[in-house]
């Protein structure tokens, strides 16, 4: 996407560009960012969330997740709640700034800064980067940071980016980029099992219930032993074989 077809306030930046911004109490529009916004959550952001508020996936989905679809998307997208209070603030701000703070969404850690990535021939992903300068946001006269790349390192993306980019084989499938597939009813179900749902999506492939067709690896096994990180991972491995074939 070209910098005259983004939408107004956002624009193309490079990792490797310089980068002054901070966000803190101490900034007048402190939270106004967590407010009027549709807050899509990524598979791990869910999984980083409903651990740290020690609920199981089910229940955190049930309280704090809408999902929507509709026939012009391929799979559903998973909103936070907001609250009805006349300005849809998040449901975790409060005076003292985001109460889930060192598990906050990949989005949240990123801002203003935006990320996309794309799945390359070689099997690597390609990112792309763009500002988003909102007229609401007072924080780029803060602190100085070397690079982009440098600031979104500082707000822990690593491993959000490295789960998000671990989609990218079953999102930007060949099937899918050449519109051969169109998921059916059962194939949205599962993907809201495998992705979202991480609990009940290891109940059903530690009874039986679901399967691969394959022997389970070491870090599979640990997936359904309790490692919800490598659970997720198994949950993609499990959609590609459901969808696919692979």
């Amino acid at each position: 996407m070209t910098a005259a077809q983004l939408p107004e306030h956002f624009q193309p930046i490079a990792a490797e560009q310089p980068f002054t911004f901070a966000c803190h109490p101490g900034v007048p529009c402190f939270t106004e960012c967590c407010r009027e916004l549709d807050l899509a959550l990524t598979p791990y952001d869910v999984l980083r969330l409903k651990r740290a508020l020690k609920l199981t996936s089910g229940a955190f989905l049930q309280q704090y997740v809408i999902p929507e679809w509709d026939e012009q998307q391929l799979f559903p997208t998973c909103y936070l709640t907001m609250v009805d209070d006349g300005r849809a603030s998040c449901v975790f701000v409060d005076a003292k700034g985001c109460s889930v703070y060192a598990d906050r969404p990949g989005s949240c850690r990123a801002y203003p800064v935006g990320r996309g990535a794309a799945r390359g021939q070689d099997g690597t992903a390609a990112e792309s980067l763009v500002l988003v300068r909102e007229p609401h946001c007072l924080g780029f006269s803060g602190e100085n940071h070397p690079t982009v790349a440098a600031y979104l390192r500082d707000q822990g993306l690593e491993l959000y980016n490295q789960h998000n980019d671990a989609l990218l084989p079953l999102l930007q499938h060949p099937q899918i980029q050449n519109g051969a597939f169109r998921p059916t009813r059962l194939h949205l179900d599962q993907y809201m099992l495998a992705l979202y749902d991480l609990d009940q999506f290891r109940r059903e492939m530690s009874d039986g219930r679901i399967a691969l067709n394959r022997p389970l690896t070491p870090a599979q096994l640990q997936g359904l032993a309790g490692d919800d990180e490598q659970l997720l991972l198994l949950g993609v491995r499990w959609l590609l074989q459901e969808f696919f074939g692979d």
